[in-house]
């Protein structure tokens, strides 16, 4: 009798605490729903929840370049973007009730409390998704069961609003798979070097096994770890017949096969040109009164791409929907760009087997000097102002300076050595003892250089190197940098020439020439084809064989303000003193802006601004920035074809000549060498009927250079990468690029025309 009544009441209570914790739960869900126990997103945040997503850098072949963001490297991607593996992967191991339940599934979760949790926790996919959107991390697991029901609600909410496959889809692009790997499409590039649409089935299972825990099952750290995980996904999919059983064991036995990507922005392809978008897209509008008095010409152009270029200052020019400005690394951007990977790929290989070769060469003729790199022209003290300067311009001295450190102390700092890591070509980065000052010394031993290459007739930007190596040499030569241009002037002081008149075969007399210039002085400029001297030339001889007497000869038929005023046309933006040395070329230029000039020769006289970016998407999908090449008129038709038949002779027979001789390219081609003075600058410039190039190569500083001409010139330095580059095009059938293709002139023009009989005077 007492063991009824000792079940009777025991039934009671059980039932009692049953129904109460039934009705304490309902009580509690409906309080939650309506907002008045815990936090709840509003509505809006649940149908539009807020995520950080990364904007990415498109090639025009649709190859990912790379991507901006600031917390999280995280790609959206559509539902149609997955793998059938990866879902069916994800179902079997996480929720395999997924499709049946409304967002809870209290048939899992009792059967997890009955198991004592040895079958599951009974969370469903749909749950997981709004502990990762709106669940901080809990304290303690007081805090954890506090968040449960709350957890609850929010997963019948998200239920009702989004269907089966917005939901897997959400959970995927939001889950962090580690290593800056945040959403499936991020965890596939990183791990396996490929999309999610193309996981393979170890792979899918392999990544859904990390949604467990991925430190737990991180398969850099513990490769066992995750093999087992895998195989338990597997035996999931298999017990839930996604799989048969032959394919789960031979897939179980295949090894973890990762092909590991870090993420890094200095690493990849076009790192430099990532960064000059970056910049150009984030722009502020320009005020001068953040410029110092030293850098005005800097905010000419700033200002100049502010009210002239639709690219630079998008994100401030442009807003979103609600009135806020687009945030590049949170907004999920997607930027497609005019650069050919393949052609970036082949950009980039040029100018690092080219760098090597000149590097080997410079550093053998350092080795002769008391002073290297600086040259042997420099004094001690001249060479200890440039090594100061460099100094005061490190992190290591502006940290140092704020923490009040004395300049003694600092001087002594920066000579005493030190364990540290150094850049090689050779060997790559390797350990030595060293100190920071010589470190600097070291570091300019490095040539630099910049090249970039475009179509004349789109204006797209097809590749693009600032440098010979992003993670060790930031600085870019392309945009950035400004340098002496040299005898790469020289064809416009000829297109002035041709415009007003003159012909390819006008004859004069090759020798030296003195001019006055604008206070009276005498000007008479050096010539290296001395040995012609007195000798009858054409035009087209002087532009070949880069006579300086020739062009000085041309500018004492001109004033420099109408040089000037060609050269602006040309669409050189820098400082353009009008001086009649200015045809000998010592302006400051960028390799963009003579790339940008010398499209007018290739495309009849109108010259193409470079396009770096075609259109720009929203995260979802729609365009909200459309981009065309601007084109200006230069030049006459008739000009042009005499420019093409002169710059043509330099690549014949002429300065240019090597890329014949020494690389085999003989196709139809325009270009001009360049060469400073001290061989400080070594440039070249050459143009195809689809294809305009540029290179520099030089030192950071003028005073670090080659002393002998043979190998400072730019024949010797900058043309080698646009040769190697031509190489690589030509030999890849896929870019539809042919050394058979020629410049449209017609049968008619004759460069020999209008000549006179008598010699130029």
């Amino acid at each position: 009798m007492k063991n009824k009544l000792w079940y009777k009441t025991l039934l009671c209570w059980f039932w009692g605490l049953f129904i109460g914790s039934i009705v304490i739960a309902f009580i509690t869900m409906t309080l939650i729903a309506k907002g008045i126990v815990g936090y709840l997103p509003p509505l809006e945040e649940l149908q539009n929840p807020k995520n950080s997503f990364a904007s990415e850098i498109i090639s025009s072949d649709m190859q990912s370049l790379g991507r901006y963001y600031k917390y999280e490297n995280r790609i959206g991607v559509q539902y149609s973007d997955l793998s059938p593996v990866l879902i069916d992967a994800l179902i079997a191991t996480e929720d395999v009730r997924f499709y049946e339940h409304t967002g809870v599934d209290f048939k899992s979760m009792f059967r997890a409390v009955l198991k004592l949790g040895r079958a599951g926790g009974g969370s469903t996919l749909t749950q997981q998704l709004a502990k990762q959107l709106w669940s901080p991390r809990a304290n303690n697991i007081i805090e954890r069961a506090m968040q449960k029901p709350i957890e609850w609600v929010i997963a019948t909410k998200l239920e009702r609003l989004y269907s089966k496959e917005e939901i897997l889809l959400m959970y995927l692009n939001q889950f962090d798979f580690l290593y800056n790997a945040v959403g499936i499409q991020s965890a596939s590039q990183v791990y396996f070097s490929t999309t999610p649409s193309k996981l393979k089935i170890e792979e899918a299972a392999m990544l859904v096994g990390m949604c467990k825990n991925p430190s737990l099952y991180n398969p850099m750290r513990y490769p066992e770890r995750a093999i087992g995980r895998r195989n338990t996904v597997l035996s999931q999919m298999e017990k839930y017949g996604f799989i048969d059983q032959n394919t789960r064991d031979s897939i179980a036995a295949i090894p973890l096969q990762l092909k590991y990507s870090s993420v890094d922005h200095k690493q990849g392809l076009a790192p430099y040109l990532r960064e000059y978008l970056r910049g150009v897209l984030t722009a502020k509008e320009p005020k001068e009164s953040n410029y110092s008095e030293w850098n005005k010409q800097q905010y000419e152009l700033d200002k100049w791409q502010w009210d002239n270029n639709p690219v630079y200052g998008f994100c401030e020019k442009n807003h979103k929907p609600d009135g806020s400005k687009y945030d590049l690394y949170q907004d999920g951007l997607k930027i497609y760009t005019t650069i050919d990977s393949r052609m970036q790929r082949y950009a980039e290989e040029a100018v690092d087997e080219n760098m090597k070769e000149q590097q080997k060469a410079f550093f053998k003729e350092l080795k002769r000097k008391k002073n290297a790199p600086f040259s042997r022209d420099l004094t001690q003290q001249e060479v200890d102002g440039i090594m100061s300067r460099s100094m005061r311009q490190t992190e290591r001295y502006r940290l140092m300076r704020k923490a009040g450190i004395s300049a003694d102390s600092i001087q002594k700092a920066f000579h005493t050595p030190q364990d540290m890591r150094l850049f090689t070509y050779e060997r790559g980065l390797i350990d030595t003892i060293m100190s920071p000052y010589d470190s600097i010394r070291w570091q300019k031993s490095f040539l630099r250089c910049g090249f970039m290459s475009m179509d004349p007739h789109t204006g797209h930007v097809k590749a693009y190197v600032g440098g010979p190596n992003f993670t060790h040499f930031q600085y870019d030569m392309v945009t950035k940098g400004r340098r002496q241009v040299g005898s790469t002037v020289k064809p416009y002081l000829y297109t002035l020439a041709m415009d007003e008149g003159l012909w390819p075969c006008e004859k004069t007399i090759n020798q030296p020439i003195t001019l006055i210039d604008g206070n009276g002085k005498e000007w008479t400029p050096r010539d290296t084809h001395d040995k012609n001297q007195g000798d009858t030339v054409t035009l087209t001889w002087g532009l070949q064989n880069s006579s300086n007497w020739i062009s000085a000869y041309l500018m004492s038929l001109f004033t420099p303000e109408q040089l000037v005023k060609i050269m602006r046309s040309f669409g050189i933006q820098g400082q353009l003193d009008p001086v009649i040395s200015l045809c000998l070329g010592p302006c400051e230029v960028s390799v963009e802006e003579m790339v940008d000039a010398y499209t007018t020769f290739a495309k009849k006289g109108i010259r193409t601004e470079p396009l770096y970016i075609t259109h720009i998407e929203d995260n979802n999908g729609n365009v909200i920035g459309l981009f065309t090449p601007k084109t200006h008129e230069v030049i006459s038709e008739i000009t042009t074809y005499k420019m093409i038949y002169m710059l043509r002779a330099v690549m014949d027979h002429g300065t240019g000549v090597r890329v014949r001789y020494k690389y085999g390219i003989q196709a139809p081609m325009g270009g001009k060498t360049g060469t400073t003075n001290n061989n400080s600058d070594g440039w070249f410039m050459c143009f195809t009927p689809s294809l305009v190039n540029g290179a520099w190569v030089g030192g950071e500083d003028r005073s670090i250079h080659f002393d002998n001409l043979a190998q400072g010139q730019g024949a010797s330095m900058a043309l080698p990468i646009c040769a190697l580059y031509l190489q690589k095009i030509y030999a890849d059938p896929e870019l539809g690029y042919t050394q058979e293709e020629q410049f449209d002139v017609p049968s008619w023009f004759d460069p020999n025309a209008g000549c006179k009989e008598e010699l130029l005077k």
